[in-house]
């Protein structure tokens, strides 16, 4: 039988091996929620971004009907308040909105049921785009963005990332 002194620090190997291991694993799991904050935050609202640049593709083809079409408006089903006639005052070549070539879609904003999207027209303000998540349906927002309190880590993020040129007057 060995003595007490003859087994001493046998354990301390396997304990800071055990310390390690946990650390290494915390540090993992911190930093997965850290990037998965990120791509939820960057990604969540992608597929209303998308139908909103499949719209501003629509008017840069002069496709009007299926951008209308995209605002729940077709033939047989045709807007009791919007009709094509005013939809083409809004977006077609005589509009403000024409130059859809040169019409950049801005980040999006979750606001309860839908999202707002502002799209910027070469020579216009940003005009903010409401979408329905549940209909996927387009339309004209009130507000330019949710009128809530919430953090902006996805404005935050984005800002990391899409760094523009600012011009300064001089």
């Amino acid at each position: 039988m060995a003595s007490y002194l003859e087994s001493y620090g046998e354990g301390e190997e396997q304990h800071a091996k055990r310390l390690r291991i946990v650390k290494w694993t915390a540090i993992i799991i911190v930093v997965a929620a850290v990037a998965g904050l990120v791509l939820y935050e960057t990604f969540k609202n992608y597929s209303e971004e998308h139908e909103i640049q499949a719209f501003v593709n629509l008017l840069k083809n002069k496709d009007y009907q299926g951008a209308y079409a995209m605002w729940g408006c077709t033939a047989q089903t045709p807007c009791r308040d919007y009709s094509f006639d005013k939809f083409l005052e809004d977006w077609g070549p005589k509009s403000a909105h024409a130059d859809a070539a040169a019409a950049k879609v801005g980040s999006s904003d979750t606001c309860g049921t839908g999202v707002v999207i502002p799209v910027d027209f070469k020579g216009t303000e940003p005009l903010p785009l409401w979408i329905d998540r549940g209909t996927r349906t387009i339309g004209f927002s009130p507000d330019p963005e949710c009128q809530k309190k919430r953090w902006r880590f996805g404005d935050f993020f984005r800002s990391l990332f899409h760094k523009e040129s600012v011009l300064v007057a001089g």
